[in-house]
């Protein structure tokens, strides 16, 4: 692993364990030309996979651009980071168990969907107004309707 500080690539593992998620390995390093101390994270990775865009292009999956995607939906909601961490790695189990290597954004987006329906309603209205490109007021009525609809199917949903 290269220094972040130096550019050395001969550094030091100083000590390792399971993270938060238990999907990754926490590894705490040194680099023994510069003393400088960091973190890596190391995660099993399946297969690789290509993202196939509504334009045709593909582009490497990227699980951080998945985890901004939820940030960003649930910026000042209160869902603790664990929860969030959790969806995104089932998101990422799902799609490298699926057998494909190919993936189409929107299944990917309506991963994303399922997983905000159940963190987090306001998420949800968020995130489904940039997926399914709202552009009036009525659609946002719409997905409040399907969500007040839930809730009084099943009062216990309601936060």
């Amino acid at each position: 692993m290269r220094c972040p500080y130096c550019g050395s690539e001969d550094t030091q593992v100083k000590d390792s364990r399971p993270a938060e998620d238990g999907s990754s390995i926490r590894r705490r390093r040194i680099c023994p030309d510069c003393a400088g101390r960091f973190t890596t994270f190391e995660r099993v990775q399946l297969r690789e996979l290509m993202v196939t865009k509504k334009t045709g292009r593909k582009v490497p999956f990227d699980r951080e651009k998945l985890v901004r995607s939820f940030d960003i939906a649930l910026r000042k909601r209160p869902v603790e980071r664990d929860r969030i961490e959790r969806a995104v790695s089932g998101i990422v189990r799902r799609l490298e168990s699926s057998g494909e290597t190919e993936i189409s954004s929107e299944e990917i987006g309506l991963q994303v969907l399922e997983a905000l329906k159940s963190l987090d309603d306001v998420a949800f209205v968020r995130y489904a107004s940039v997926y399914r490109d709202f552009s009036h007021a009525e659609d946002f009525e719409k997905v409040i309707s399907e969500i007040s609809a839930k809730i009084a199917r099943d009062p216990g949903l309601e936060r």
